[in-house]
């Protein structure tokens, strides 16, 4: 059988039918890769689109109630925090008292019951004086240094009321504290604090004197 050369164009047309053939096979494959088996194309389907939709029944809220509880629970805590603090202070004012003088419990009843029935601020105001006292040395209690001073001729036993007001002026805790049979000249220095907490912040105010 006799071999046909091909000339040069036809040459050229057989590739380009060639080529064309390879490209309807890889256009065919693609169009089936991107199908959905059924020979449609895939993309979102309406319900994809909707389930993307936010649905307002998800959405969360807090109804009255709740916030009331909420609001009624948080002023609970602050009560109970406030009054934990009240005791810690006054715990830590018994402590500094117990490790300041064995005797000033005894003193202060008895300074007490000597200014029970004095009218004014008492007799011994100009003998008895009051320096503040850094909380740092007393365990964070707020407390006074009470100088007193016999500037009398003769023996003489002293109270002392000292009063913790706060910034309207109103008296919040009364303390007492004394001195025993002080010789002409002689001082002693008691220790008055307070057994509330640091706030609200108190102001120590010496409210009376008397020597006895």
């Amino acid at each position: 059988m006799a071999v046909r050369r091909l000339s040069g164009s036809g040459r050229a047309r057989r590739r380009v039918a060639v080529g064309g053939a390879l490209g309807a096979l890889l256009l065919t494959g693609t169009l089936a890769a991107c199908g959905n088996g059924n020979g449609q194309q895939t993309g979102p389907s309406p319900r994809a689109s909707a389930s993307s939709t936010p649905n307002a029944s998800s959405f969360s809220g807090t109804p009255p109630s709740a916030m009331a509880s909420s609001a009624s629970a948080a002023i609970s805590s602050a009560r109970s925090s406030a009054s934990a603090a009240a005791s810690s202070a006054s715990a830590r004012a018994s402590e500094f008292e117990a490790s300041v003088d064995a005797e000033t419990q005894r003193r202060s009843t008895a300074a007490q019951q000597a200014l029970k029935n004095v009218s004014g601020q008492g007799n011994a105001m100009s003998e008895v004086s009051m320096t503040g006292m850094p909380r740092a040395q007393t365990g964070g209690v707020l407390a006074v240094l009470v100088t007193i001073i016999n500037k009398t001729h003769s023996e003489a036993s002293y109270a002392v009321q000292v009063d913790f007001k706060n910034a309207d002026g109103k008296v919040v805790e009364t303390r007492y504290v004394g001195a025993e049979h002080l010789k002409p000249g002689q001082k002693d220095q008691p220790i008055a604090f307070s057994h509330q907490p640091q706030e609200p912040k108190l102001t120590p105010v010496l409210a009376k004197a008397q020597r006895y």
